[in-house]
């Protein structure tokens, strides 16, 4: 995958279409001189096991809203690719569960599955072909859209491991934005991420634990790494991630990766990290 824009950018992008205040705009935003280490952040209410009916039409009201419909405009809009009121947004198909890295299996616990729900996400589509993915979560106040990302990694790689691995979990390592199915004790790649991080091959499932424990291990709650915060450590609850935080009400899934063309619902930005995604913190 290509880098993205700076984050920094995508902060001022996204302040500029919610509206805050010009100062808050203008005001300068440090950028970090190198990548910051992986950093993993929880929602404030933990995620169900699996997603079902139930969730999914939850999922899609809230991305059918009116006042989502509207952010979606501006997001479409941002760029100056069609205009605000030409966007027309639309919601295409059911929402679909998204899995993340699992820190229950990065910890090594027994009967621990290689990964967990993270959130919802259902594909936005404007009127000039543009897509988006928003990403519905669980919060205290129930269902909401927490985050907007450009493209269609959800849905494609979603595609790819159903093909790949028919009746396999399809889910992401955050930390370096790989994709993978895993099944039958394989973990395959979806993504060149995913190439460079388990080969063209793929592992066993067993290697795979070997590797993410080394490269997450001393980031799980109770480390030094979490307790200092450093880049939040690999906290508990749910949401594995990194990167800048946007909070909407309720807020969501937080360290889902940063960069530009992302657009979160809420009021403050933090810049962090690379690639497409706003974050909820």
């Amino acid at each position: 995958m290509t880098l993205r824009a700076s984050a920094a950018a995508a902060v001022l992008a996204a302040t500029a279409l919610l509206g805050l205040a010009p100062q808050a705009v203008a005001a300068p935003v440090p950028q970090p001189v190198s990548p910051p280490e992986p950093q993993l952040v929880s929602p404030p209410a933990p995620q169900p096991e699996a997603a079902t009916a139930e969730h999914r039409a939850a999922a899609g009201q809230a991305a059918t809203a009116p006042e989502t419909l509207a952010t979606l405009s501006r997001f479409f809009a941002r760029e100056g690719r069609v205009s605000l009121a030409a966007a027309r947004p639309r919601i295409e198909g059911e929402a679909i569960a998204v899995n993340h890295l699992s820190p229950d299996f990065v910890a090594g616990r027994p009967g621990a599955a290689v990964a967990r729900l993270e959130f919802l996400a259902s594909r936005a589509v404007s009127s000039d072909g543009q897509q988006a993915a928003l990403w519905t979560a669980r919060t205290e106040q129930g269902w909401q859209v927490v985050n907007i990302a450009t493209g269609d990694d959800e849905f494609r790689y979603a595609g790819l491991g159903a093909a790949k691995l028919p009746g396999g979990t399809v889910f992401r390592e955050p930390q370096i934005d790989a994709w993978y199915v895993a099944g039958g004790g394989r973990v395959l790649p979806l993504d060149e991420d995913g190439v460079r991080a388990v080969g063209a091959g793929g592992t066993t499932l067993s290697a795979y634990g070997v590797r993410i424990a080394e490269a997450y291990g001393d980031k799980l709650p109770g480390s030094l790494y979490a307790e200092r915060g450093a880049a939040g450590g690999f906290a508990e609850g749910g949401g594995a991630g990194a990167g800048g935080a946007e909070p909407g009400p309720g807020a969501g899934p937080g360290g889902l990766l940063a960069g530009a063309g992302a657009l979160a619902l809420g009021a403050a930005v933090v810049p962090l990290l690379r690639r497409r995604r706003v974050a909820i913190a």
